[in-house]
């Protein structure tokens, strides 16, 4: 169950981050932007 995480755990949050930060800018965007 951990192989993931234990296998590449750095690269695994990076990808969290970045899909974070894609769907946040998407919600700002989308919110109040042009």
């Amino acid at each position: 169950m951990s192989d993931g995480f234990g296998h590449g755990g750095g690269f695994a949050l990076l990808v969290v981050l970045f899909i974070l930060l894609i769907i946040i800018g998407a919600s700002w965007g989308f919110g109040g932007c042009c």
